[in-house]
């Protein structure tokens, strides 16, 4: 059975930090780009950040971009993602998320590709 369980998220005051992380079953880990969606009250569901597959780069929306950080421990089958600077509109649910073709997550029919989702982590940045 594919899981993807996330952990993390809170409630934290605007300019504070956030550690998500997202542990995957039942895959073999290394063949899929893995990373985080969110999705805002009222908003559609957007790609954050992902690894990819097939050469393990990273990639950011431009509203994340230097705030945060995406990484994986592939020993641990686990995906992180490090927010920091966190501002009221990153408020979000944030999930998890595996696909194994690879396009890019970064535009909005992304969200249609993905192989696996988590359940989601609640987000909340109060300003």
């Amino acid at each position: 059975e594919v899981q993807l369980v996330e952990s993390g998220g809170g409630l934290v005051q605007a300019g504070g930090s956030l550690r998500l992380s997202c542990a995957a079953s039942g895959f073999t880990f290394d063949d899929y780009a893995i990373g985080w969606f969110r999705q805002a009250p009222g908003k559609e569901r957007e790609g954050v950040s992902y690894i990819s597959s097939s050469d393990y780069k990273t990639y950011y929306v431009d509203s994340v971009k230097g705030r945060f950080t995406i990484s994986s421990d592939s020993a641990k089958n686990t995906v992180y993602l490090q927010m920091n600077s966190l501002k009221p509109e990153d408020t979000a649910v944030y999930y998890c998320a595996a696909d194994r073709v690879g396009s890019s997550w970064l535009v909005p029919e992304a969200v249609y590709g993905m192989d696996y989702w988590g359940k989601g982590t609640l987000v909340t940045v109060s300003s």
